[in-house]
């Protein structure tokens, strides 16, 4: 359920903004673009929302100041306290993309930014199936994450990345579980959604899906 890494963002929770906003040369061009990245998310948002992975509250702080209700959902105790210092009117549970307490309001909008390639591909299918489920009727999903259109494309990324002796971002890379286009494409048809896809930078594309069947 992505949990394997809770212990790496306990770790990151006192860095993790300064790592955003390009103080670590290696994710520079990861978090490139990092508030336009946030913006839109939340332009993409309606209704009341459940962010995933809400890490320090960065994305949660934008949706609020947007007027959004939102939910927090977060698995790392450390980011979860650093995350109700920024947003302390915002409920932040504990919890994962596939095991977390539904809140009793209808859901219109589940938003990630950064998190869901925690999930092995098994675990994005069954939680994309999830939330169809307990969306509202038109509802959507709107992530902003890491994605690579082949094989190849991820090879060239990892290979540019150690060729710059960028070790740990091409060790995140091979380890973690950043999903092919053409594989998430098919997992959001199968689960039942209409889906766009926007690059944001040379790492993260914007994902929108839009409920079908409701």
């Amino acid at each position: 359920m992505g949990r394997e890494f809770v212990s790496l963002f306990n770790d990151w929770a006192n860095d993790y903004d300064q790592a955003v906003t390009g103080h670590d040369q290696e994710y520079q061009a990861v978090f490139s673009k990092y508030d336009e990245i946030l913006d839109a998310v939340v332009s993409a948002s309606k209704g009341f929302v459940v962010e995933f992975g809400v890490g320090t509250g960065n994305l949660t702080k934008k949706l609020v100041d947007a007027g959004f209700t939102v939910l927090g959902v977060e698995p790392s105790e450390a980011m979860r306290v650093k995350a109700r210092s920024k947003v302390p009117d915002v409920s932040v549970i504990d919890g994962d993309f596939i095991d977390f307490q539904s809140p009793k309001e209808q859901i219109e909008t589940f938003v990630s930014s950064y998190a869901f390639h925690h999930l092995t591909d098994e675990e994005k299918q069954q939680a994309l199936l999830k939330y169809h489920q307990l969306l509202s009727a038109n509802g959507r999903i709107v992530f902003a994450d890491t994605v690579f259109t082949s094989e190849e494309a991820k090879q060239s990324i990892i290979d540019e990345a150690e060729k710059q002796q960028f070790w740990n971002l091409a060790e995140d890379l091979k380890t973690e579980h950043y999903p092919l286009k053409p594989n998430l494409e098919n997992m959001l048809e199968h689960a039942g959604f209409d889906y766009s896809f926007e690059q944001l930078n040379p790492f993260v594309w914007l994902i929108t899906a839009e409920k079908r069947g409701g």
